[in-house]
């Protein structure tokens, strides 16, 4: 159980040392730490993840460095094994390490913890004791030397936030250590093993499959040697398939280890958050899926925190709570493996649809909001709508996935319709064609006409902001021609408004033209003047790309007066954008600053940067065509500032390239 000599750092140890590098200070009797009376470190980390291999690299080095003269002593705890050591048995395991045994052994158990406390403060010359793999205070505590000049060195695979110890949270290593760990465990076994360097690819994604979990890694690692004349990429495609790969990779029996050990209401919320569309979740969210109040769901995340099975990650002043993605993909196996836990999780992934949908509803209205209108009640303004949206994006998105299956597809599909105006102004392209394709795909499966038709819009307006311009040609088309036939006029000079749009990007001038024209039309005859305003402004774009300056001034000036009698600060200001591009090719510089001006307020105002990069650049032209270059470099700098802001790269190096020549 204890011993004096410590036991070897297991081969392969590799990628801790950051981790070494803030241990072994706490360790150093003669570094700045020593101002402690005892100088206790805890070090914790999810079963696995090489808390105990950590411990005797550093406690060797210690060694080597001749720090610890009197000796080290090591007890294996076995905390969460069925019959763990106690503090009572582990005395007497340590006094055999200090050379006490047989007739010298006290009797009494007092006798044996004051013969060992006796012996540590006798012992002049500093000592470590490791404490491994410890599971409650009540195991070490009273192993603690009551001398300033000893080290103690625990391992948990819980928090044990109840020792006076400094706390060291292991994590999993990091994506190039993880790759480099399997590279020497398959190089220790054979050196000519090369696949590694063979296959950077397929080792990566081992690694991320692994979840950069060291045992998954060792084990993996294993696997691959009895393998050896198969390729890497032949294990990470089955591992890819696997439905339980934390059964595949031979580490469930840790987790299940740490779940059996959890208090029901605990067990339960891990199954739960392990069920979200992501790996992180909100703590709104996980009280959505616990089904329970925000107080006591945050108390239990703390809990499994301790317990390392979720990680706390700070967010602008509240905390997400992030799951390791084996351990994530262990809960999902349990649920799926016991019919009432399935039932449980859907009920659960229902409630979180629920909350999702309410809250993104509410802020695309606050989004959508113009003045004159009600006010949106949860969001008091558009800043704190996005910062939501933000904060919630990739669960959102991820659970519109779930429109696929047959029980949460209407709930999906409306959570679906509420992220289109989100997306466009955060410009993530991607995630808007996944979620109007799977809103188009569920709202047919479940006959809901008016839901797909608006699905098709919003996919062709999202493969248009992409860039695929045929795919958003033809998928514009069929959206026009179904509302044609369904006599839904309003969805049809919408699709039309889009098609003109992307015709336009087409090169498709005069059938842009025509369309936009037919678009402008209907939107005057069902009065929608929204829908007008926006006509008016694309088609004073088209306009100007033939060359019809004045029509085209004319017609932004019609936009911009639309948008001010509605109250539509956002569709002004990129009407006065639009008008000043307009006054600039017609040669008219001043009035087209004026107006730049006047949109980069309102960009401002919104916090759409995207727009506000987009407006300075143009200042930046205007004031290069009079011969201002000093003002022009100024806002190129401003815009390639706004531009990285709004996750658009490429327009932010155009503008510093830009800004670059006019040095």
């Amino acid at each position: 159980m204890a011993t004096a000599a410590l036991p070897a750092v297991p081969a392969g140890f590799t990628g801790r040392e950051e981790d070494l590098a803030r241990l072994m200070p706490v360790l150093d009797p003669g570094s700045a730490e020593s101002d402690l009376p005892v100088v206790i470190c805890a070090v914790s980390g999810l079963g696995g993840i090489g808390k105990t291999s950590l411990a005797l690299c550093a406690a060797h080095r210690a060694v080597r460095e001749g720090w610890f003269p009197g000796g080290t002593l090591f007890v294996d705890f076995r905390g969460y094994d069925e019959d763990p050591v106690t503090a009572d048995q582990a005395v007497v395991a340590l006094l055999d390490g200090m050379g006490v045994r047989g007739a010298e052994l006290p009797q009494t158990v007092a006798g044996q913890y004051g013969l060992y406390r006796r012996l540590l403060a006798e012992e002049g010359r500093s000592m470590l004791l490791i404490l491994d793999n410890a599971s409650d205070p009540g195991q070490v505590a009273p192993l603690f030397p009551w001398t300033d000049h000893h080290r103690v060195l625990i391992t948990s695979r819980d928090r044990l936030t109840n020792l006076d110890a400094r706390l060291l949270d292991l994590d999993v290593l990091k994506p190039e250590a993880a790759a480099l760990a399997v590279d020497r465990l398959l190089r220790l076994a054979d050196g000519g093993d090369d696949r590694a360097a063979r296959e950077p690819e397929a080792i990566a994604e081992l690694a991320e499959l692994c979840g950069h979990h060291p045992l998954a890694l060792r084990i993996a690692g294993g696997m691959l040697r009895k393998r050896r004349y198969r390729t890497i990429a032949s294990l990470v495609d089955e591992l890819r398939e696997a439905e339980d790969r934390a059964g595949a990779l031979g580490v469930r029996p840790v987790f299940e280890v740490a779940y059996e050990q959890l208090p029901p209401e605990q067990a339960r919320l891990l199954r739960l958050v392990c069920l979200a569309p992501t790996a992180e979740v909100s703590g709104e969210a996980a009280e959505a899926l616990a089904g329970l109040g925000g107080q006591r769901t945050v108390g239990l995340l703390e809990e499994l925190a301790s317990s390392h099975l979720v990680t706390p990650v700070p967010s602008g002043g509240d905390v997400r709570w992030r799951l390791h993605d084996l351990v994530r993909a262990f809960g999902m196996a349990v649920v799926a493996g016991d019919a009432g836990l399935r039932e449980e999780g859907e009920q659960a992934r229902e409630r979180l649809l629920g909350f999702y949908w309410r809250r993104a509803n509410a802020a695309n209205d606050r989004l959508r909001w113009l003045p004159g209108r009600p006010e949106p009640e949860q969001f008091g303004d558009r800043a704190g709508a996005l910062a939501w949206l933000d904060g919630e994006r990739a669960g959102l998105v991820g659970a519109v996935d779930w429109a696929g299956e047959e029980r949460h597809t209407r709930h999906a599909v409306r959570l679906a319709m509420c992220l289109d105006t989100y997306l466009q102004w955060r410009r993530y392209f991607d995630d808007a064609i996944a979620v109007a394709r799977a809103a188009r795909e569920g709202a047919h499966r479940i006959g809901d006409r008016a839901c797909e038709a608006g699905a098709w819009n919003n996919l062709g307006s999202a493969l248009q902001d992409a860039g695929r311009t045929d795919e958003a040609i033809d998928t514009l088309t069929q959206a026009r021609d179904l509302h044609q036939t369904a006599g839904d006029r309003q969805r049809e000079a919408n699709a039309m408004a889009l098609l003109g749009l992307a015709l336009r990007d087409a090169g498709r001038g005069e059938e842009a033209i025509e369309t936009y024209t037919c678009a402008l039309d209907l939107y005057q005859v069902l009065g929608d003047r929204r829908g007008e305003g926006m006509a008016w402004n694309n088609l004073g774009n088209l306009l100007q790309d033939a060359g019809r300056l004045e029509e085209a001034i004319d017609a932004h000036v019609r936009d911009r007066d639309v948008c001010q009698v509605l109250g539509d600060r956002h569709g002004e200001g990129a009407a006065w954008n639009n008008l000043g591009v307009a006054l600039q090719d017609a040669g008219r510089v001043e009035e087209a600053i004026e107006a730049y001006g006047k949109d980069l307020e309102i960009c401002r105002e919104f916090g759409d940067w995207y727009g506000t990069g987009q407006t300075l650049s143009n200042l930046a032209r205007a004031n290069r065509d009079v011969d201002r270059p000093a003002e022009a470099r100024a806002y190129y700098l401003q815009a390639a500032d706004a531009f990285t802001q709004a996750n658009a790269p490429t327009e932010a190096a155009n503008a510093q390239s830009a800004a670059d020549a006019l040095t």
